[in-house]
């Protein structure tokens, strides 16, 4: 069998799946979504051995450590993961759900019900936990998913699609809800991209690298965000020991994410005063920062920073710090430079943390938080599809609501149009 009816194969029965999704009832929807999460905290000491061979495999292609970071199965992962499928089978069932009626002069009622999307594609990197995600999500709004993975993280995904399959079988819910494209050859993700009419929404998640590729290929519409540009703005009203706190936890606690803060800005009223203390408390947690001007003549071992610097998701321990001279011109920056994916002001003027909020363009935007917190099993979503910086469909983490589109209904009693 070659690569172009392989996929198409596969895709036929996530097709036949995506109808068999539609037709289940909450109830048995939920119960798999429960056994899955059982299967996979009975089965960690298995994934983690799975997972260890893409790992070795990883370190001996010479992986950067974020990236190894990205593919690693902890047993508090392992255990995230099982606790995503739960959070997930607790919320609502959003398919169904009839959100607006109205009555016109004649009699007829109209309405909006939510419907599955149908087959959802996707394209992913290094994160095996995206296969639980994914697959719990689309399940439980009525989806078949299509997964690909990334050739590094082939063993992992194997083996959790695998737990996955078998509670969905167990729940006599269609296999095909849950299919994997097991080929790491790039032809295979061309072949998928041609399937309109079949598939009927991609989302990629990974690098810029693979989302610019897959939506200048796809004849499928594509859900994206190219990459995650964040700011964390220090204001001249901070309550600076939570700003150091916020800026540490935004920058080093997870540097490899999509959500990491990549540039620091800091107003000038109270750079010297924050910015001393601030870089000795990166420099313990092993953070190189390039500074603008001001920043470089207040430390010199800051290095300078560039404007290709401002626009680089570095998703390392890397920081860009640039010293403004009020909210307005953080705001200016972030206009010209973020990716539209996260930004935080903190500070104690409620006043400009309502204006920051309001005027900012970005798919979320927080006062006083951590950017970390960008994340749909943060926002009490389950888990996510991804962080959408699109303005169309949907935009910022993807929860279930998100893997709907409506329809009208319309309900009579005999009316005829005249």
């Amino acid at each position: 069998m070659d690569m172009k009816e392989y996929v198409l194969k596969k895709a036929l029965d996530a097709k036949a799946g995506a109808r068999a999704a539609a037709r289940a009832s909450s109830e048995q929807k939920n119960n798999a979504l429960l056994k899955m999460a059982a299967l996979i905290k009975k089965k960690s000491a298995k994934l983690q051995r799975e997972n260890k061979k893409d790992l070795d495999a990883a370190k001996k292609k010479g992986l950067a450590p974020a990236m190894l970071d990205r593919l690693a199965l902890t047993p508090k992962r392992i255990e995230e993961m099982a606790q995503g499928l739960q959070e997930i089978a607790a919320l609502p069932d959003p398919s169904g759900e009839i959100i607006k009626m109205w009555t016109r002069p004649n009699g007829m009622m109209i309405g909006r019900m939510r419907v599955p999307i149908g087959v959802i594609g996707i394209i992913y990197e290094s994160r095996p936990n995206v296969t639980a995600d994914a697959t719990g999500l689309c399940l439980k709004a009525g989806n078949a998913v299509v997964l690909r993975g990334g050739s590094e993280a082939i063993h992992s995904n194997k083996a959790i699609v695998k737990i996955l399959r078998q509670a969905a079988r167990a729940e006599g819910i269609h296999e095909g809800v849950i299919t994997f494209l097991d080929k790491t050859d790039r032809q295979a993700i061309m072949e998928m991209l041609k399937l309109e009419g079949i598939i009927d929404l991609v989302i990629p998640r990974g690098g810029e690298g693979l989302i610019r590729a897959v939506t200048e290929n796809s004849r499928i519409p594509v859900l994206k965000h190219y990459k995650g540009v964040c700011h964390v703005f220090v204001d001249r009203a901070a309550d600076l020991q939570m700003a150091e706190e916020i800026c540490l936890n935004a920058k080093a606690q997870r540097p490899g994410t999509c959500n990491a803060m990549e540039t620091m800005l800091v107003d000038e009223k109270i750079a010297k005063k924050f910015l001393p203390a601030m870089i000795k408390r990166f420099k313990k947690a092993g953070v190189k920062l390039k500074g603008c001007e001001k920043t470089v003549r207040l430390d010199k071992s800051v290095v300078s920073a560039t404007e290709e610097d401002y626009h680089t998701e570095y998703v390392a321990l890397i920081l860009n710090v640039r010293i403004v001279k009020d909210m307005d011109a953080a705001m200016d920056h972030i206009a010209e430079f973020s990716s539209a994916h996260t930004e935080t002001i903190v500070t104690e003027d409620y006043a400009r943390s309502m204006r920051f909020i309001k005027e900012v363009d970005s798919a979320s935007v927080f006062v006083n938080l951590s950017t970390r917190f960008s994340d749909g099993f943060q926002f009490g979503l389950g888990a996510e599809m991804g962080i959408s910086t699109d303005k169309i469909h949907a935009r910022g983490p993807m929860g279930l609501e998100e893997l709907t589109c409506t329809k009208f209904i319309g309900l009579g009693n005999g009316q005829v149009r005249i």
